[in-house]
């Protein structure tokens, strides 16, 4: 989400488990994790122990429209669910919607595990959710040799297809390890986007850790395809056009647009 995702340049594997042993793994695989910790939405207020308000202009990155505030009118808990509104409030395309973006940097930080967010998401040309994750050297290093781990990005004038991205410094931040996921009851469902992250590689999967969809594992890592090795932190936020977002328009008559999710999880082994 830092940076445009639609050019990539690198390896992708692609790991398809059998069916028939498919729930004797994911049973496996649970027993080996834990739950650490996890913002389930329960009060009626963004919990600031988790979660920053990051604020700014429109275009600061990818050509995004939006600005980032903290408004009422963009976001909300209630019944255990978080809602991330963008809203149009003026005709100029840029600084002419607002949106939320929360971040969890320097308080809710995380080294491997199992991480998952529980989402449903909007509908229509120019959206541009995203639930993902930033090195936490990020302020030092800087994107993207801080390495990024998309876990889920969706752009509406593409519906129903989840995308997951891997960026880090090689080639420029803009890796080959993507995937373009069908699921097509995206935007009228809850669906959980997931990552199983470990010292050697990191794989992205849809509503249960069985069904892997794309696996990450550069064989000769170095700091620039595999920054993986330190605490990243959890962005969520809903963007308006943009690079990649708006690369087919906007369409200006469908706000407001809403994301919602569920929880967001963190396991690691025990």
């Amino acid at each position: 989400m830092h940076k445009v995702s639609f050019f990539f340049i690198g390896v992708i594997s692609l790991i398809l488990l059998p069916s028939c042993s498919s729930g004797k793994k994911a049973t496996a695989l649970s027993k080996q994790y834990e739950l650490v910790w996890a913002d389930e939405f329960n009060g009626n207020s963004v919990n600031l122990d988790n979660w920053s308000f990051e604020l700014w202009d429109a275009g600061k990155v990818n050509n995004e429209w939006q600005q980032y505030v903290e408004n009422i009118d963009n976001y909300k808990i209630e019944s255990g669910i978080l809602y991330i509104t963008v809203t149009k409030t003026g005709e100029n395309k840029k600084g002419g919607y607002t949106s939320t973006r929360l971040s969890s940097q320097g308080k809710k930080e995380f080294k491997y595990g199992r991480i998952e967010f529980r989402a449903k998401l909007p509908h229509g040309k120019g959206t541009w959710p995203a639930l993902w994750m930033l090195g936490s050297n990020h302020e030092e290093a800087r994107w993207p040799l801080c390495g990024e781990i998309d876990i889920m990005e969706y752009v509406g004038y593409e519906p129903n297809i989840a995308h997951t991205n891997i960026h880090t410094k090689s080639d420029y931040g803009y890796t080959n390890n993507k995937t373009a996921i069908n699921l097509k009851t995206a935007e009228e469902e809850f669906h959980t986007y997931g990552i199983i992250w470990t010292e050697d590689t990191i794989s992205f999967y849809i509503d249960t850790p069985n069904n892997i969809k794309n696996t990450y594992s550069p064989e000769d890592k170095n700091l620039k395809n595999w920054p993986f090795n330190q605490p990243f932190y959890l962005i969520m936020n809903f963007a308006v056009g943009g690079d990649w977002g708006g690369k087919n328009g906007v369409d200006e008559t469908i706000w407001p647009q809403t994301m919602e999710v569920d929880y967001v999880r963190v396991y690691q082994k025990k």
